[in-house]
């Protein structure tokens, strides 16, 4: 055959295979990252069945290969630093951060998190592990309200307050999700969406029973917050149920408020096994079953099931429960947010993609980690005992918690090689020369009515003893996690265990000599008799890796103590309503008439802070913002931080419920010893409005009061100490 003939018959031989081939040769258009993003997840979603859609609905969303879609899981946690996978850097736990009452350094703290997260995602897709625990969206921070000291989960939010969990969780959030207007560094979440704060143990049934005003006022601003000025990625809607609509298909909040009126573009997911609780014996019993609960939730625009209920999704729509269009709709959004971080673009991308696993529990963050636990110690008391001198002759480190592991990290916790217990950052700060000793003495909730009295005899021979009480992650947590609870996670007790105050009423007895307190937890509790028996009273919360080295630093002068309480202590339980009781009234520093241990916003310093020249116009224009400042001056003989905090109270109205005064502002202020410096705040029409009872907001009708001040200004501030605030009257045009 001649030449021209084969290359005929080759070329005739080869045409199929090349058009099989071709169109391989072209990538879909959803790859292609230089398309619009919706183009993109139309083309995607429209190459897909109606059983691979709702595949990639649940939190394990398998793989597609014939799609190029790998395993995706998108549960993760970051609490407070990266949880639940690899060595990270382990911050303070939330409360801790709320009580540092810092936008910046929770801006700061999220940043070197996310950045952490980044890196760890980095290196474990580039060895195609791809676990729970190990992407990109994380389901943090939860915002929710800590009205309740029994709640077990209250360590995880950032107090009791309404403004100041808004400003600290608008920072987190802007910190996970980075400031790349094309692409997320990591997705955050805003939960449990809403009016959820216990009881744990009734968390799959009950219906939280809210106010208008109650929502508007408590539960929904932090959310809002975080939806319209943080722009969160997702939120995760709860198991309760609110005014008797469960929350994962609660029309009025996930329509009519998240969507309609508050904008929300981001993807919803459901707490874990919520749609369970639809149907299960136990539950709200408002489905038959797995399909009508996916069914329901979807039709409310929620697009991903944290479990297993929208497998059910093709029956559903088969059964004309739902449409296809409504989980096409459903999917949309949430496809959205894979294509925002990233997950279907070539590496290098995203400016995030070459973060190194370097940063990971870095020098760098490890400082920060400090600074974060630094600024949220509280000194509670103290009558001269702090700061100790570091070369002592003899230190006594005694208490449960001195060297444990448990007191640093809270709940929602990572992973560290290089802890630092309160005992260790002790030993680390005395000069040498100095001799410190440790015995547990007790140990932490088991009843031990007689301490060796070579315990508490050592006590008596020491210069100065430390002891390290309070309560861990064993007492207090989430449903099913701390596992010496009774209750769920839930403290119903409010005191310590009572061996801790037995051992310390042993260590007092007949010892003149230095008694420091430092108290772990991450919730309010019954500190009377600690107060009355120890000359100094430290809270450290749950304050990370370097939670020791912060302690030390605080308990020996390195540095002046600056945290405040971001919730209240009230004195006992008998002061508040019932737990399960969701409205407002006699709740919080805001409505509590009864005198608390120790008030919102409290915490002393070894500075003495002195407060004057409140300046704000006699009269405020309606709709106008309104200009307060006034001056802060360190009367004292050392350095130190304050925290300066601006408080707003309507005239009570008849018949209505008004905060006896809210929180509107804060400032943190270092000033050396003699200096003064002014700060000022603005105050919003927004803020200036009162809430009415059908939740609207309402033009102030008569004059305010306003305090600038270093707590809530309650009688019992002065009582233990905080500077007298300044306070005017603000009259209304």
């Amino acid at each position: 055959m001649p030449a021209k003939s084969l290359l005929r018959l080759a070329l005739l031989l080869a045409a199929p295979a090349a058009l099989a081939q071709a169109p391989a040769s072209v990538a879909p258009l959803y790859l292609d990252a230089q398309q619009p993003l919706n183009r993109r997840v139309q083309d995607l979603m429209g190459r897909m069945t109606l059983e691979e859609k709702a595949s990639q609905m649940m939190d394990y969303s398998v793989a597609i290969p014939r799609l190029n879609i790998p395993t995706y899981n998108w549960w993760n946690e970051a609490l407070h630093g990266v949880g639940r996978s690899g060595a990270a850097t382990v911050f303070p736990q939330a409360i801790a951060l709320g009580a540092a009452f810092d936008e910046d350094l929770a801006l700061r703290v999220a940043t070197a998190v996310s950045d952490e997260a980044r890196a760890m995602y980095n290196a474990a897709a580039a060895k195609d592990y791809r676990l729970r625990y190990g992407g990109l969206t994380f389901w943090t921070p939860n915002v929710n309200i800590f009205r309740d000291p029994r709640w077990g989960r209250g360590q995880e939010t950032y107090g009791e307050d309404p403004y100041l969990t808004s400003r600290i969780g608008v920072n987190f959030v802007r910190g996970l999700q980075g400031p790349d207007p094309q692409h997320l560094k990591v997705a955050a979440c805003a939960k449990h969406y809403a009016v959820h704060s216990g009881p744990e143990k009734l968390r799959h049934e009950f219906n939280a029973q809210a106010s208008p005003q109650d929502l508007r006022e408590t539960y929904l601003p932090a959310f809002r917050a975080l939806v319209q000025e943080a722009g969160v990625e997702s939120v995760m809607c709860a198991y309760n149920a609110t005014n008797g609509e469960p929350c994962c298909s609660n029309k009025f909040l996930l329509q009519d408020v998240l969507r309609k009126e508050w904008g929300f573009r981001g993807h919803v997911v459901t707490d874990c096994g919520a749609l369970e609780d639809y149907f299960s014996a136990s539950g709200h019993h408002v489905a038959k079953n797995a399909a009508e609960a996916s069914a329901m939730a979807v039709k409310m625009g929620v697009s991903l099931n944290c479990g297993t209920e929208y497998k059910n999704l093709a029956d559903a729509v088969k059964q004309g429960l739902v449409t296809e269009a409504q989980v096409d709709s459903a999917l949309a959004i949430l496809l959205r947010t894979r294509f925002k971080l990233g997950l279907f673009d070539p590496k290098g991308s995203s400016p995030y993609d070459n973060l190194p696993v370097s940063v990971v529990n870095s020098e760098k963050h490890r400082a920060l980690a400090r600074e974060a636990a630094l600024k949220s110690v509280v000194l509670l008391k103290n009558n001269g005992a702090l700061p100790l001198r570091n070369d002592l002759p003899k230190y006594y480190v005694c208490g449960p918690n001195a060297t444990s592991l448990d007191a640093l990290i809270g709940n929602y916790y990572g992973v560290n090689p290089r802890m630092t217990t309160i005992l260790e950052g002790l030993v680390g700060a005395i000069e040498p020369g100095s001799q410190m000793q440790y015995k547990p003495g007790i140990l932490l909730d088991r009843p031990n009515v007689n301490p060796a009295d070579w315990t508490t005899g050592d006590a008596k021979k020491s210069d100065a003893t430390i002891v390290v009480l309070g309560i861990t992650g064993q007492i207090e947590g989430e449903e099913g996690e701390s596992i010496a609870s009774a209750h769920a996670g839930d403290r119903l007790d409010y005191n310590l265990p009572q061996n801790q105050i037995d051992f310390l009423r042993k260590l007092r007895q007949g010892n003149t000599r230095p008694i420091v307190a430092v108290i772990t937890g991450g919730s309010p509790m019954n500190l009377e008799q600690v107060h009355e028996l120890a000359d100094a009273v430290l809270l450290a919360w749950y304050p990370g890796e370097e939670g020791g080295a912060a302690v030390a630093d605080i308990v020996f002068g390195k540095a002046a103590p600056s945290g405040k309480l971001p919730i209240t202590f009230p004195k006992s339980l008998d002061q508040l309503p019932a737990y399960d009781a969701y409205g407002m009234r006699g709740r919080t520093y805001r409505y509590l008439a009864a005198e608390p241990m120790y008030p919102f916003g409290y915490g002393l310093s070894y500075a003495k802070f002195e407060y004057s020249g409140l300046k704000l116009p006699k009269k405020a224009a309606k709709g106008k913002p309104v200009a307060v400042e006034a001056t802060v001056t360190n009367r004292g003989a050392v350095a130190g931080e304050e925290v300066v905090q601006l408080y707003l109270a309507h005239q009570p109205q008849k018949g209505a419920q008004t905060p006896l005064y809210s929180l509107k502002g804060f400032r943190r202020v270092q000033l050396a010893p003699g200096a003064s410096q002014t700060v000022k705040f603005t105050l919003t029409p927004e803020q200036l409005a009162r809430i009415d009872a059908q939740g609207c907001a309402v033009a102030p009708s008569g004059p305010l009061t306003v305090w600038v001040a270093g707590a809530a200004p309650s009688p019992r501030s002065q009582q233990l100490g905080v500077a007298a605030p300044v306070t005017a009257q603000l009259a209304v045009k």
